[in-house]
């Protein structure tokens, strides 16, 4: 009786295994688009330039390119022209498991001088225009039927109840910012449009998605010129491709390395030496065993001088680096980059040996931690690491 328990037992963890092991590598990178505002909340509107018609055409011709990748899931917020609460949003990326929520916006101001792209990501701002921009999308929520009781006693006017909305994203900075990077670097590398940079804001859609969120101004409809290119095919199609190749950029860079690149499904566009958006440039301090010294070259020299970490978590928080404060993890070590902490698990030069660093973060908790290479002190793509 009991060799047959033993048996059925064995059996079980087998197939479960096996179910498991299929399951994982059948998964798929599950991106949640979010076109803002719609039905009777027209966004921003100038000179016929409709911002909830924009976005929404702009984010069906990014989910229309990236539906052609087969390990690619798309998630929307919306497809049609109808009202979806700005909370609601963030629990449908939150619902299906998405590995990234990009919500997609316009800008609009009463003057026909200021132009330009812009992308966020969740934090605090005490700059002016951040904190405008985030007002004004935040308003989205009056519409809503008893919204202070919903909201808390939020008020999207007043920038003292908008500081606690970034507390929940702060885990995700950092990959926020790189996805943000890439979007905006498309913009003004290939597109030529001017760039507003990478900012942080407290927008309300991001604070509540638990994963690496951006929202993304695609330009001002108020700007007599730039109000026709974004309500123009030409422009809307241009600025899907973008974005959509800013989304596989991220992805092949840190969750395609074990499965093989993943190709831009994308018309080629004239190719340029990028150019970093600001948010990248900083000056970088690695605090390990409680000691400062200034980063200039890596601990670890390799043939191609290439070290891989395994970034953990991203705040404004300085944290004791004991491995009580980090899930029982050890050989923690933290970067500062401008007013940023970023934490990081491990350091080799082996990437086979990070992706088992990898696996053991995940496992402590760290569900959305993922490798970092770095050549000589500077941070540079998994893809160009391991060429």
């Amino acid at each position: 009786m009991n060799l047959s328990k033993s048996k059925f037992l064995l059996i079980g963890i087998f197939l479960f295994t096996s179910f498991f092991s299929y399951a994982q590598s059948n998964s798929k990178f599950k991106v949640v688009l979010d076109a803002g505002h719609g039905g009777k909340d027209f966004g921003t509107s100038h000179n016929g330039n409709v911002e909830k018609r924009i976005v929404l055409s702009v984010v069906l011709k990014v989910g229309e390119i990236l539906e052609k990748q087969p390990d690619i899931d798309v998630i929307y917020t919306r497809k049609t022209d109808v009202f979806v609460e700005v909370k609601e949003r963030s629990v449908i990326a939150n619902k299906e498991n998405g590995n990234v929520f990009i919500s997609v916006h316009c800008n609009g101001v009463n003057s026909n001088d200021a132009s330009g792209t812009e992308t966020y990501v969740m934090g605090l701002s005490k700059n002016k225009s951040n904190l405008e921009v985030a007002k004004k999308e935040n308003a989205a929520i009056t519409l809503e039927d008893d919204y202070k009781n919903k909201y808390a006693g939020f008020d999207p006017n007043s920038p003292e109840s908008l500081i606690g909305l970034t507390l929940m994203q702060e885990d995700y900075v950092g990959q926020s910012i790189d996805l943000a990077s890439k979007v905006q670097d498309g913009f003004t590398n290939e597109l030529k449009r001017k760039s507003r940079g990478v900012k942080q804001g407290p927008f309300w859609v991001l604070h509540g998605a638990f994963m690496p969120s951006i929202l993304i101004e695609l330009g001002f409809v108020s700007n007599k010129e730039e109000g026709e290119y974004l309500n123009s095919e030409r422009g809307q199609r241009e600025l899907a491709e973008s974005i959509a190749k800013g989304i596989l950029n991220y992805k092949k860079d840190f969750y395609s390395a074990s499965k093989g690149n993943t190709a831009v499904a994308v018309k080629d566009t004239k190719t340029v030496k990028n150019n970093p958006t600001p948010v990248q440039e900083v000056k970088t301090t690695v605090v390990q065993n409680k000691e400062e010294v200034e980063k200039v070259e890596s601990k670890v020299v390799t043939a191609k001088d290439v070290v891989f970490r395994i970034q953990i978590s991203a705040s404004s928080k300085v944290l004791d680096l004991k491995p009580s404060n980090f899930n029982g993890l050890s050989s923690i070590f933290m970067i500062k980059e401008n007013n940023l902490n970023k934490y990081y698990y491990s350091e080799t030069s082996d990437y086979n040996e990070a992706q088992k660093r990898l696996g053991e973060a995940k496992l402590r908790g760290y569900t959305s931690s993922f490798i970092v290479a770095f050549k000589k002190g500077k941070k540079i793509s998994v893809a160009e690491a391991l060429k």
